[in-house]
């Protein structure tokens, strides 16, 4: 299991800025490896809803059952991943920084299941996956402030 913490400030309100991070299905418009997030629960979001992610991966498109694991409206929201390869847990924080916020995630993740050629990669996921976040968090900032 790799982990890592990340940050990045956003030019956006903290309530702005978790009710687009909350939102699962607004997933694919920040995160790259994500083609779409299907919602499968019904009701407001919180705690134990879920979605359905379409990842790409080295190997190919994967889907992957994913819940929200902590949900504390606006400063705290947790993804973890049910079912699929790499499981996953993504937990960020949201931090108000007077009219800004700060975005925190703390990742944890493993390349078990990836498969083929991708499965020599397994031990190194964690660094493609940190680098991958960064950059993610620099898309989320560019939709949030513009």
């Amino acid at each position: 299991m790799s982990e890592f913490t990340i940050d990045i400030d956003v030019e956006a309100p903290q309530e702005t800025v978790f009710g687009y991070i909350a939102d699962g299905s607004r997933t694919p418009e920040w995160y790259e490896a994500v083609q779409s997030a299907t919602k499968t629960t019904s009701g407001p979001t919180r705690r134990g809803t879920r979605y359905e992610f379409t990842r790409v991966l080295p190997q190919g498109a994967v889907v992957n059952e994913v819940e929200i694991s902590e949900f504390e409206e606006p400063r705290l929201v947790a993804f973890t991943s049910l079912s699929g390869p790499t499981p996953f847990t993504y937990r960020y924080r949201v931090e108000p920084q007077g009219n800004a916020s700060r975005v925190i995630l703390e990742g944890s993740i493993t390349g078990e299941g990836l498969r083929g050629p991708a499965a020599f990669l397994a031990p190194l996921a964690g660094k493609f996956f940190e680098r991958g976040m960064a950059q993610n968090l620099r898309m989320l900032k560019a939709r949030l402030e513009n």
